[in-house]
């Protein structure tokens, strides 16, 4: 072992087979955290009312990034068997606890039962405690997240105090927490800075088939992810004549998507080539971006922007917002980035890259020069900084 391990909260991770943005940063992070044995992985186990380390299935959750099967939902789920065992502990007093380790990550957006059990959490380890922080997207934009992220995200920001520091995923997302705290008064809030993710993808070296062009949008289907404008772009540019293929991956959230999901089905009623589907296994990811031409991330706001830097560390480029945290994604070559994202700018851009095949030429080259932070890059930075940390609790 290089160092002593730490604790990983992935109680959510680890009872969902979904890929959303932050199961994919909590898995990313287990992998590198576990390549050099430096990692207890951790959840809260409502059945139990306790922390515990996890179970066999449970590890298999959190390990599967590679290709496994897909999830159809974003929540967590607990078999009838954990339910039982859970509930069996708790009546007969069997809950060993938790190993000692030196230090907790905490990388998902903890929900309200985990929030008020966090002390417990973090009495239990012997170092330096950090949260990673995505996004205060629900106080900018509340119109276009879900209500119940809307209604807990002040409870999270305030949570989030309790930590020895806090890790945002881009230097947007730091200003927007310091912003708050200091907007709530907070006094002596834990340090915040800066720790990007990493992205471990190869270049899939497949050439693009031949027939029609594919444009490809990764996301969750919902409001904020701005796909109503990204549809809209497409059924202007197959009016005008244009041959190519849309395809959307991500699960869809009617509570905020419903208007894009209208278009969505009236344009599989015009019969335009648009292909949809939920999430997919990683297998399937990489060869949808293999396939694609370019990729469009029309997303209005993000904390980070994942789909950015996997498309570019697949050589495609990349149409998306060049502003905020995405603008920061997109600094370095192989993105057209756009001032504004709407219809509009959206289909100018993806005309340009559908018609001047030399553009995505030179965006793709430059997309595959750029050089990549790794998660390990990602994990050292994070493990470094909080060995500097003192206990502030």
């Amino acid at each position: 072992m290089n160092r002593p391990p730490v604790l990983l909260d992935a109680s959510h991770t680890s009872h969902t087979r979904t890929q959303t943005g932050i199961q994919r940063v909590c898995r990313s992070l287990y992998a590198a955290l576990e390549a050099d044995d430096g990692v207890i992985p951790v959840c809260f186990d409502p059945h139990l009312d306790a922390w515990r380390t996890l179970g066999r299935p449970e590890f298999d959750a959190l390990r599967d990034n590679t290709g496994g099967p897909a999830g159809t939902t974003r929540g967590a789920a607990w078999s009838f068997g954990e339910k039982l065992a859970g509930h069996a502990r708790r009546l007969t007093g069997q809950n060993p606890g938790l190993p000692e380790a030196h230090g907790l990550i905490c990388p998902e957006l903890f929900s309200p039962t985990i929030g008020a059990r966090l002390t417990e959490l973090i009495e239990q380890a012997d170092g330096p405690c950090v949260a990673i922080f995505h996004d205060a997207i629900g106080l900018k934009y509340p119109e276009l997240t879900p209500p119940s992220t809307v209604a807990r995200l002040p409870a999270y920001l305030r949570e989030l105090l309790q930590f020895d520091g806090i890790a945002a995923v881009s230097d947007d997302s730091a200003a927007s927490l310091r912003d708050y705290w200091h907007w709530l008064g907070a006094d002596h809030p834990p340090p915040v800075i800066t720790i990007p993710h990493g992205v471990d993808h190869p270049i899939v070296g497949a050439p693009e088939p031949s027939g029609a062009p594919r444009v490809l949008s990764v996301g969750t289907i919902e409001g904020r992810k701005n796909h109503l404008a990204l549809l809209q772009a497409a059924q202007r540019l197959w009016a005008e004549g244009l041959e190519f293929e849309l395809e959307l991956i991500g699960l869809a959230r009617a509570d905020t998507a419903g208007a894009a999901l209208a278009l969505i089905d009236a344009l599989r009623r015009e019969k335009r080539p648009l292909i949809m589907h939920g999430h997919v296994s990683d297998a399937r990811l990489h060869a949808a971006y293999a396939r694609c031409r370019f990729t469009v991330y029309p997303s209005l706001m993000e904390g980070f922007g994942l789909p950015v830097l996997e498309s570019l560390r697949h050589g495609k480029p990349c149409v998306c917002s060049g502003t905020g945290a995405l603008g920061e994604s997109a600094h370095g070559g192989g993105c057209v980035a756009l001032e504004q994202v709407d219809a509009d700018a959206l289909a100018h851009a993806m005309r340009r890259l559908l018609l001047e095949p030399a553009e995505v030429t030179r965006l793709a080259l430059a997309a595959r020069t750029r050089k990549f932070r790794t998660w390990h890059d990602c994990v050292a930075d994070l493990t470094n900084w909080m060995a500097t940390l003192p206990r502030r609790h």
